[in-house]
């Protein structure tokens, strides 16, 4: 029997808003999260604020999730996580699992917003030293001690004079496989840099990179305001390395612009690490027998004009599930994903009466 209810896996941005918006045209949501709390990435890496406006990222993820905690429409699922389904559009069984045993869910259509994780810089190399010096920190970390407002140096607590980022730490990388752009990279750091530079104003702020990719309006709302009114230093460059001397982090590499060699003392080393597919991520697209993309992220088979559906009718994907995605791309695609999910188990109820 066709099942207007719909499956949503995964309790962060695009997935609340999946939610959100599938109660709101009058559905039944029924919302799975793997962790104990909703929120996604930006609770539990604890971002501080939101690109490119610098939004309050708690506030904001708070609102998320308060438009389906209290919404009649929507169920929830905490520390759970989806283990099996089958059948097909209109009526797929899938078998759900938590700590108190497991359950099976009818619905029409199913959502995956099971977004993605952060490339590990000492996974396949040890040249930028993250696992070796405790100043070496990443994007992550460094978002952490600005939430906190504490942006010291790790290894001595000490606020640092020197700050640099290097850009593209795990994308657009072909000897490990992640051609790829992360998209969001660049502007994280400037956001981050314009962080520091406000809450450490005597830090000079440094950000090495290839080539910095502005897309839409954050050229304006980020990366000038970070050089003209908060003095963040851009030098066009590759860093190739980095080294311990004394109490200070060297950084090599070259000066692409001058076309010279590089070698600069830092208190910090933030590394711009990329995206890559989730764990759950991968799971679920092995579950449901979804086409996966040469990266691992789930193939979305409509090309620029349908970024959500996938290979299997029925099943919809949002978010950086599907690739790079910023949170603006994550709550658009939510959106196309929910009116498809509609619209699919509509027809299916019809097409049974």
């Amino acid at each position: 029997m066709p099942s207007q209810d719909i499956l949503v896996i995964g309790g962060g941005p695009a997935g609340l808003e999946a939610a959100r918006g599938i109660a709101d045209l009058g559905y039944k949501a029924i919302l799975v999260e793997k962790r104990d709390r909703l929120g996604g990435t930006p609770d539990e890496a604890q971002y501080a604020a939101l690109t490119p406006d610098l939004r309050n990222a708690e506030e904001a993820m708070d609102e998320m999730i308060a438009a389906v905690a209290n919404n009649e429409n929507v169920e929830i699922r905490l520390d759970s996580s989806v283990t099996g389904t089958n059948g097909t559009l209109g009526d797929f069984n899938v078998i759900v699992k938590n700590g108190k045993g497991s359950e099976k869910l009818n619905v029409g259509s199913v959502i995956l917003a099971t977004g993605f994780q952060h490339f590990d810089p000492g996974r396949e190399t040890q040249q930028y030293g993250y696992y070796l010096y405790d100043d070496v920190v990443t994007l992550v970390d460094a978002e952490k001690m600005l939430k906190a407002d504490t942006f010291v140096r790790p290894s001595n607590g000490e606020v640092p004079k020197r700050v640099c980022f290097i850009q593209c730490v795990g994308s657009r990388d072909r000897q490990i496989g992640n051609e790829y752009c992360s998209k969001v990279c660049c502007g994280i750091a400037s956001k981050q840099a314009i962080e520091i530079r406000q809450q450490v104003p005597d830090c000079r702020v440094f950000i090495f990179y290839i080539d910095m990719r502005m897309y839409g309006y954050w050229e304006n709302e980020i990366y000038w305001p970070a050089q003209e009114k908060h003095k963040v230093n851009y030098i066009k460059g590759i860093a190739t390395e980095v080294l311990q001397k004394g109490d200070k982090l060297l950084v090599r590499g070259e000066d692409t612009t001058l076309g010279r060699p590089m070698e600069i003392p830092m208190d910090m080393v933030i590394l711009s690490v990329g995206m890559e597919p989730s764990r759950g991520t991968k799971e679920l697209a092995e579950i449901f027998g979804l086409e996966k993309n040469k990266y691992g992220f789930i193939e979305t088979i409509g090309g620029a004009l349908d970024t959500v559906s996938t290979s299997v009718p029925g099943v919809f994907a949002a978010g950086a599930c599907t690739g790079p995605a910023d949170l603006e791309d994550s709550v658009a695609m939510a959106g196309s994903a929910v009116m498809k999910s509609v619209i699919t188990v509509r027809k299916a109820k019809g097409s049974k009466q």
